[in-house]
């Protein structure tokens, strides 16, 4: 059975995962050991919440380049050349991962309603959108990147607001490094978005 691991810390990972090198990025396609998650650092509270028309905020799963459009990490070797970290599978796309990630933090930051789109076909209230454009790992910086391009719209669109979101933090290019800081940058852009939401 494949194990989960939830990125809660550093240290616990580092006991998950054994340590990989950019000498060997790509890897062969046979069953990870271990699974990959992004854990948000707080939670929503169990509570009955209500909304009003137009209160409620929707967010839908970003749009993602080609290279994301995958469970495995990418590696920006230069300006061209895009490799994937060995021994380092999500659980699920990035997208999604991400998608979730920033509900939970909305909710828990916010205390507004948060829906699914699936769950908002009659009042979707705010809805957020955007652009995942880089979710993996620079080997040229040596650092994780997270770049969320944002957009924030009123029911019906009458009113729309953008905004870019970067996170940037140091890594060696093993999975027992990037994985953490992957969440960290992803739970700090999605703090950011949440607070440009607003209670």
């Amino acid at each position: 059975m494949r194990a989960i691991v939830r990125i809660a810390s550093a240290v616990a990972l580092g006991v998950a995962v054994g340590a990989c090198s950019l000498s060997s990025l790509t890897g062969a396609g046979k069953t990870p050991a271990h699974l990959f998650d992004l854990t948000p650092d707080v939670t929503a509270a169990a509570a009955t919440r209500s909304a009003a028309a137009g209160e409620i905020v929707t967010i839908r799963v970003p749009v993602v380049p080609r290279e994301l459009k995958t469970t495995r990490v990418p590696v920006q070797v230069n300006p061209i050349v895009v490799e994937y970290l060995k021994d380092m599978t999500w659980v699920d796309t990035p997208d999604r991962l991400f998608q979730n990630l920033l509900e939970e933090m909305v909710r828990s930051t916010t205390g507004r309603v948060v829906l699914d789109p699936s769950q908002s076909a009659l009042d979707p209230g705010l809805v957020v959108t955007g652009q995942l454009q880089k979710f993996g790992f620079d080997a040229q910086q040596g650092t994780v990147v997270v770049q969320y391009d944002a957009s924030l719209a009123t029911q019906g669109g009458t009113h729309v607001q953008t905004r870019r979101f970067v996170a940037a933090l140091p890594a060696d290019g093993t999975a027992a490094t990037v994985g953490p800081a992957l969440n960290q940058a992803a739970n700090q852009i999605a703090r950011e978005v949440a607070a440009w939401i607003g209670g």
